[in-house]
């Protein structure tokens, strides 16, 4: 069987905890998630986790905040002034807005806390700073040109303990 490696397209199920248990995210309901291991599209301790299983293996992985979302940084807490929230949005704590920079870039933010006059926002991720936990089984695997092994004619990777 075919263990994924950097370059091949994995295919896996998975249930993202949190540490009390809480599900923040699950595929089992739906379709397997499909991403090619190096090209950074999922988080870097998932993505790690899932390097050297094969279809059929499960397993259950802890991810520190460093190989997920990063730290839940203080910068990105900002207050502004209620009257920078567009007229139609009636502010309230839990509300996710868009916050458009001076680039024209939009990034997600959280209210967090409103004042008489203030709206305190975070633009960091819902889970910086959480430690995630997974529950993964790998699907399938297709042998990427990235691959050691190279065209997949030589039988197998070879792989260091």
């Amino acid at each position: 069987m075919a263990q994924a490696n950097e370059g091949d397209e994995v295919q896996v199920h998975y249930t993202g905890k949190l540490e009390d248990g809480t599900v923040f995210d699950s595929s089992e309901d739906g379709e397997p998630l499909s991403f090619t291991i190096g090209e950074n599209r999922v988080i870097p301790g998932f993505e790690e986790a899932v390097t050297g299983m094969e279809p059929g293996d499960t397993k259950t992985t802890e991810v520190e905040p460093e190989q997920a979302y990063g730290e839940h940084r203080e910068d990105m807490v900002m207050e502004m002034d209620r009257d920078q929230i567009p007229g139609e949005v009636d502010p309230e704590v839990g509300q996710q807005l868009q916050l458009r920079l001076e680039n024209g870039q939009t990034v997600p933010v959280l209210i967090t806390a409103l004042g008489e006059d203030t709206v305190t926002i975070d633009a960091n991720h819902p889970l910086a700073g959480r430690k995630l936990i997974f529950d993964i089984e790998v699907v399938d695997v297709a042998e990427g040109s990235g691959s050691p092994g190279g065209s997949g004619d030589e039988g197998g990777n070879i792989v260091t303990p």
